[in-house]
Protein backbone atom coordinates (compact mmCIF):
# COMPACT_ATOMS: atom_id res chain seq x y z
CA UNK A 1 0.00 0.00 0.00
CA UNK A 2 1.35 3.39 -0.98
CA UNK A 3 2.16 5.85 1.94
CA UNK A 4 0.98 9.06 1.76
CA UNK A 5 2.64 11.87 4.00
CA UNK A 6 -0.70 14.15 5.18
CA UNK A 7 -2.01 15.13 1.82
CA UNK A 8 1.54 15.57 -0.01
CA UNK A 9 1.98 11.97 -1.95
CA UNK A 10 5.15 9.80 -1.60
CA UNK A 11 7.28 9.91 -4.61
CA UNK A 12 5.36 7.28 -6.81
CA UNK A 13 6.65 4.84 -9.32
CA UNK A 14 4.46 5.73 -12.72
CA UNK A 15 3.15 3.65 -15.21
CA UNK A 16 1.43 5.26 -18.32
CA UNK A 17 -1.08 3.55 -20.60
CA UNK A 18 -0.58 4.79 -23.38
CA UNK A 19 2.25 7.79 -24.50
CA UNK A 20 -0.80 9.48 -26.01
CA UNK A 21 -1.21 13.43 -26.17
CA UNK A 22 -2.91 13.61 -23.06
CA UNK A 23 -0.95 10.97 -21.26
CA UNK A 24 2.57 11.87 -21.99
CA UNK A 25 1.58 15.62 -20.71
CA UNK A 26 0.42 13.80 -17.35
CA UNK A 27 3.64 11.93 -17.47
CA UNK A 28 5.86 14.76 -17.96
CA UNK A 29 4.07 17.07 -15.61
CA UNK A 30 4.72 14.18 -12.83
CA UNK A 31 8.35 13.92 -13.49
CA UNK A 32 8.72 17.59 -12.94
CA UNK A 33 7.65 16.89 -9.27
CA UNK A 34 9.56 14.16 -8.83
CA UNK A 35 7.94 11.11 -9.53
CA UNK A 36 9.04 9.00 -11.82
CA UNK A 37 7.41 7.22 -15.15
CA UNK A 38 9.18 3.77 -14.68
CA UNK A 39 6.99 2.61 -17.55
CA UNK A 40 4.63 3.66 -20.77
CA UNK A 41 3.12 1.65 -23.46
CA UNK A 42 3.12 3.56 -26.72
CA UNK A 43 1.57 1.18 -30.20
CA UNK A 44 1.81 3.80 -32.82
CA UNK A 45 4.40 5.12 -34.47
CA UNK A 46 3.35 8.80 -33.26
CA UNK A 47 3.12 7.67 -29.66
CA UNK A 48 6.37 6.54 -29.72
CA UNK A 49 7.81 9.19 -31.25
CA UNK A 50 6.03 11.34 -28.35
CA UNK A 51 7.05 9.10 -25.78
CA UNK A 52 10.96 9.10 -26.96
CA UNK A 53 10.94 12.92 -26.87
CA UNK A 54 8.73 13.93 -24.04
CA UNK A 55 10.09 10.96 -21.57
CA UNK A 56 12.96 10.06 -22.50
CA UNK A 57 14.31 8.15 -19.67
CA UNK A 58 11.29 6.00 -19.86
CA UNK A 59 11.32 2.57 -21.24
CA UNK A 60 8.15 1.53 -23.40
CA UNK A 61 6.83 -1.55 -22.82
CA UNK A 62 3.87 -4.40 -22.63
CA UNK A 63 1.02 -3.42 -21.24
CA UNK A 64 1.38 -5.90 -18.81
CA UNK A 65 4.58 -5.01 -17.43
CA UNK A 66 3.82 -1.39 -17.21
CA UNK A 67 0.75 -1.96 -15.26
CA UNK A 68 2.69 -4.70 -12.57
CA UNK A 69 5.65 -2.21 -12.11
CA UNK A 70 3.78 1.03 -11.40
CA UNK A 71 2.24 2.71 -7.84
CA UNK A 72 0.17 5.03 -10.02
CA UNK A 73 -1.17 3.40 -12.83
CA UNK A 74 -2.30 5.98 -15.70
CA UNK A 75 -5.09 5.02 -17.81
CA UNK A 76 -5.09 7.82 -20.86
CA UNK A 77 -6.60 5.98 -23.81
CA UNK A 78 -9.42 6.81 -25.83
CA UNK A 79 -13.22 6.65 -23.96
CA UNK A 80 -14.34 4.00 -26.49
CA UNK A 81 -10.97 1.82 -25.30
CA UNK A 82 -11.07 2.40 -21.30
CA UNK A 83 -13.40 -0.43 -20.35
CA UNK A 84 -12.02 -3.22 -22.63
CA UNK A 85 -8.66 -2.08 -21.33
CA UNK A 86 -9.66 -2.34 -17.49
CA UNK A 87 -11.68 -5.49 -18.09
CA UNK A 88 -8.06 -7.14 -19.64
CA UNK A 89 -5.68 -5.50 -16.62
CA UNK A 90 -8.67 -7.29 -14.32
CA UNK A 91 -8.95 -10.63 -15.70
CA UNK A 92 -4.80 -10.61 -16.01
CA UNK A 93 -4.52 -9.79 -12.41
CA UNK A 94 -1.74 -7.39 -13.59
CA UNK A 95 -2.18 -4.42 -11.48
CA UNK A 96 -1.01 -5.60 -7.82
CA UNK A 97 -3.29 -4.76 -5.29
CA UNK A 98 -3.00 -1.37 -3.51
CA UNK A 99 -2.20 -0.04 -6.39
CA UNK A 100 -3.54 3.81 -7.25
CA UNK A 101 -5.23 3.38 -10.62
CA UNK A 102 -6.28 6.82 -12.48
CA UNK A 103 -8.07 7.59 -15.86
CA UNK A 104 -8.28 11.08 -17.60
CA UNK A 105 -11.31 10.21 -19.64
CA UNK A 106 -13.88 13.27 -19.07
CA UNK A 107 -17.26 11.62 -19.12
CA UNK A 108 -16.49 8.54 -16.93
CA UNK A 109 -16.07 8.28 -13.42
CA UNK A 110 -14.92 5.69 -11.20
CA UNK A 111 -18.00 2.98 -12.09
CA UNK A 112 -15.50 1.91 -15.14
CA UNK A 113 -12.56 1.06 -12.82
CA UNK A 114 -14.92 -1.46 -11.17
CA UNK A 115 -12.73 -4.73 -11.97
CA UNK A 116 -9.73 -2.75 -10.71
CA UNK A 117 -11.60 -1.95 -7.47
CA UNK A 118 -12.57 -5.46 -6.19
CA UNK A 119 -9.09 -6.49 -6.68
CA UNK A 120 -7.97 -3.30 -3.66
CA UNK A 121 -6.96 -0.52 -6.42
CA UNK A 122 -7.53 2.74 -5.74
CA UNK A 123 -9.59 4.12 -8.56
CA UNK A 124 -9.66 8.03 -9.33
CA UNK A 125 -10.58 9.53 -12.32
CA UNK A 126 -8.72 12.77 -13.02
CA UNK A 127 -9.72 14.36 -16.38
CA UNK A 128 -7.49 17.56 -17.24
CA UNK A 129 -10.33 20.24 -18.42
CA UNK A 130 -8.02 21.32 -21.62
CA UNK A 131 -7.34 20.60 -25.07
CA UNK A 132 -4.13 18.34 -26.29
CA UNK A 133 -3.15 18.55 -30.20
CA UNK A 134 0.33 17.03 -29.35
CA UNK A 135 2.13 19.93 -29.31
CA UNK A 136 4.49 21.62 -26.69
CA UNK A 137 1.98 23.87 -25.52
CA UNK A 138 -0.16 21.11 -24.14
CA UNK A 139 2.68 20.15 -21.11
CA UNK A 140 2.97 24.25 -20.80
CA UNK A 141 -0.76 24.67 -20.17
CA UNK A 142 -1.33 21.56 -18.05
CA UNK A 143 0.12 23.59 -14.54
CA UNK A 144 -2.58 26.16 -14.91
CA UNK A 145 -5.29 23.50 -15.57
CA UNK A 146 -8.09 22.87 -13.70
CA UNK A 147 -9.21 19.02 -13.31
CA UNK A 148 -12.32 17.29 -12.70
CA UNK A 149 -12.02 14.46 -9.89
CA UNK A 150 -14.18 11.63 -8.95
CA UNK A 151 -13.58 9.22 -6.46
CA UNK A 152 -14.88 6.63 -4.56
CA UNK A 153 -14.59 7.73 -0.66
CA UNK A 154 -12.79 11.18 0.91
CA UNK A 155 -9.15 9.04 1.37
CA UNK A 156 -9.49 9.03 -2.80
CA UNK A 157 -10.46 12.56 -3.03
CA UNK A 158 -7.74 13.76 -0.59
CA UNK A 159 -4.96 11.28 -3.25
CA UNK A 160 -6.43 13.18 -6.21
CA UNK A 161 -6.91 16.94 -5.22
CA UNK A 162 -3.15 15.94 -3.91
CA UNK A 163 -1.46 14.79 -7.01
CA UNK A 164 -3.37 17.75 -9.04
CA UNK A 165 -2.33 20.21 -6.69
CA UNK A 166 1.40 18.90 -7.34
CA UNK A 167 1.06 19.68 -11.06
CA UNK A 168 0.16 23.52 -10.32
CA UNK A 169 -3.26 22.55 -11.17
CA UNK A 170 -6.79 23.07 -9.69
CA UNK A 171 -8.66 19.99 -8.30
CA UNK A 172 -13.03 19.92 -8.33
CA UNK A 173 -15.39 17.75 -7.28
CA UNK A 174 -17.48 15.82 -10.02
CA UNK A 175 -20.05 13.69 -8.64
CA UNK A 176 -20.08 10.17 -10.56
CA UNK A 177 -23.65 10.67 -11.54
CA UNK A 178 -22.63 14.12 -12.50
CA UNK A 179 -19.78 12.75 -15.26
CA UNK A 180 -21.87 12.70 -18.12
CA UNK A 181 -23.57 16.54 -18.15
CA UNK A 182 -19.78 17.75 -16.93
CA UNK A 183 -18.44 16.17 -20.19
CA UNK A 184 -21.09 17.56 -22.55
CA UNK A 185 -20.71 21.35 -21.34
CA UNK A 186 -16.67 20.71 -21.96
CA UNK A 187 -17.31 19.52 -25.12
CA UNK A 188 -19.75 21.98 -25.84
CA UNK A 189 -16.92 24.69 -25.08
CA UNK A 190 -13.81 23.26 -26.30
CA UNK A 191 -14.97 21.46 -29.21
CA UNK A 192 -18.13 23.54 -30.66
CA UNK A 193 -16.07 26.36 -30.49
CA UNK A 194 -13.88 24.91 -33.30
CA UNK A 195 -16.37 24.75 -35.52
CA UNK A 196 -17.98 27.75 -34.92
CA UNK A 197 -14.48 30.05 -35.65
CA UNK A 198 -14.02 27.55 -38.96
CA UNK A 199 -17.14 28.72 -40.57
CA UNK A 200 -16.73 32.01 -39.51
CA UNK A 201 -13.32 31.46 -40.91
CA UNK A 202 -14.73 29.86 -44.19
CA UNK A 203 -17.01 32.56 -44.49
CA UNK A 204 -14.82 35.62 -44.53
CA UNK A 205 -12.18 33.71 -46.80
CA UNK A 206 -15.62 33.96 -48.93
CA UNK A 207 -16.06 37.75 -48.53
CA UNK A 208 -12.36 38.52 -48.89
CA UNK A 209 -11.01 35.98 -51.30
CA UNK A 210 -9.70 38.18 -55.03
CA UNK A 211 -10.07 41.39 -53.33
CA UNK A 212 -6.79 41.96 -51.73
CA UNK A 213 -4.91 45.08 -51.88
CA UNK A 214 -1.91 45.75 -53.36
CA UNK A 215 1.12 43.82 -51.78
CA UNK A 216 -1.22 42.35 -49.31
CA UNK A 217 -1.22 38.51 -48.80
CA UNK A 218 -3.78 36.18 -50.65
CA UNK A 219 -6.91 35.32 -49.18
CA UNK A 220 -6.10 31.53 -48.62
CA UNK A 221 -7.38 28.67 -46.78
CA UNK A 222 -4.34 27.55 -44.84
CA UNK A 223 -4.18 28.76 -41.21
CA UNK A 224 -2.58 31.90 -40.24
CA UNK A 225 -3.42 34.20 -43.04
CA UNK A 226 -5.12 37.43 -43.24
CA UNK A 227 -8.26 35.96 -42.32
CA UNK A 228 -7.33 34.18 -39.03
CA UNK A 229 -5.28 37.74 -37.81
CA UNK A 230 -8.68 38.98 -38.73
CA UNK A 231 -10.92 37.39 -36.34
CA UNK A 232 -8.42 36.19 -33.94
CA UNK A 233 -8.96 39.61 -31.91
CA UNK A 234 -12.56 39.62 -31.88
CA UNK A 235 -12.77 35.88 -31.16
CA UNK A 236 -9.82 36.23 -28.11
CA UNK A 237 -12.27 38.95 -26.60
CA UNK A 238 -15.43 37.94 -26.85
CA UNK A 239 -14.25 34.71 -25.26
CA UNK A 240 -12.62 37.05 -22.37
CA UNK A 241 -15.41 39.00 -21.96
CA UNK A 242 -17.84 36.50 -21.60
CA UNK A 243 -15.66 35.02 -18.95
CA UNK A 244 -15.33 38.11 -16.88
CA UNK A 245 -18.71 39.67 -17.75
CA UNK A 246 -21.16 36.59 -18.60
CA UNK A 247 -23.84 37.37 -20.85
CA UNK A 248 -23.64 40.83 -20.61
CA UNK A 249 -20.56 40.50 -23.29
CA UNK A 250 -23.02 39.88 -26.07
CA UNK A 251 -22.80 42.62 -28.62
CA UNK A 252 -24.19 42.64 -32.18
CA UNK A 253 -27.00 42.46 -34.19
CA UNK A 254 -28.83 40.19 -32.17
CA UNK A 255 -28.25 41.66 -28.95
CA UNK A 256 -29.35 45.23 -30.69
CA UNK A 257 -32.75 43.33 -32.11
CA UNK A 258 -31.55 44.37 -35.85
CA UNK A 259 -33.95 41.67 -37.32
CA UNK A 260 -33.38 43.17 -41.06
CA UNK A 261 -29.21 42.93 -40.29
CA UNK A 262 -29.63 39.37 -39.20
CA UNK A 263 -31.70 38.39 -42.13
CA UNK A 264 -29.01 39.83 -44.38
CA UNK A 265 -26.35 37.80 -42.65
CA UNK A 266 -28.26 34.54 -43.56
CA UNK A 267 -29.66 35.41 -47.55
CA UNK A 268 -25.35 35.87 -47.77
CA UNK A 269 -24.54 32.95 -45.90
CA UNK A 270 -26.97 30.71 -47.85
CA UNK A 271 -25.55 32.17 -51.18
CA UNK A 272 -22.20 30.84 -50.04
CA UNK A 273 -22.90 27.54 -48.42
CA UNK A 274 -26.50 26.36 -47.17
CA UNK A 275 -25.12 24.21 -44.15
CA UNK A 276 -22.98 26.99 -42.82
CA UNK A 277 -26.53 29.49 -43.09
CA UNK A 278 -27.77 27.01 -41.24
CA UNK A 279 -25.51 26.51 -38.34
CA UNK A 280 -25.35 30.56 -38.16
CA UNK A 281 -29.69 30.31 -37.98
CA UNK A 282 -29.38 27.51 -35.00
CA UNK A 283 -26.55 29.61 -33.38
CA UNK A 284 -28.34 32.78 -33.20
CA UNK A 285 -31.66 31.29 -32.30
CA UNK A 286 -30.20 29.99 -28.98
CA UNK A 287 -28.58 33.92 -28.87
CA UNK A 288 -32.11 35.42 -29.26
CA UNK A 289 -33.43 32.97 -27.13
CA UNK A 290 -31.11 33.58 -24.12
CA UNK A 291 -31.29 37.72 -24.43
CA UNK A 292 -35.47 37.63 -24.97
CA UNK A 293 -34.71 39.11 -28.65
CA UNK A 294 -37.56 40.73 -30.24
CA UNK A 295 -39.93 38.72 -31.83
CA UNK A 296 -39.10 40.29 -35.17
CA UNK A 297 -35.95 38.73 -35.04
CA UNK A 298 -37.25 35.25 -33.83
CA UNK A 299 -39.32 35.14 -36.73
CA UNK A 300 -36.84 35.82 -39.11
CA UNK A 301 -34.50 32.80 -37.80
CA UNK A 302 -37.35 30.76 -37.44
CA UNK A 303 -38.30 30.48 -40.88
Amino acid sequence: MVQFDGLRPARLKVGIISAGRVGTAVGVALERVDHVVVACSAVSRASRQRAERWLTDTPVAPVPDVAGNAELLVLAVPDTELAGLVSGLAATAAVRPGTIVVHTSGVNGIGVLAPLTAQDCIPLAIHPAMTFTGAQEDISRLPDTCFGITAADEVGYAIAQSLVLEIGGEPFRVPENARTLYHAALAHAGNHIVTVVADALDALRAALSGNELLGQQLVEDAPAGIAERILGPLARAALENTLQRGQAALTGPIARGDAAAVAGHLTALEAVDSQLAQAYRVNALRTAQRVHAPEDVLEVLAQ
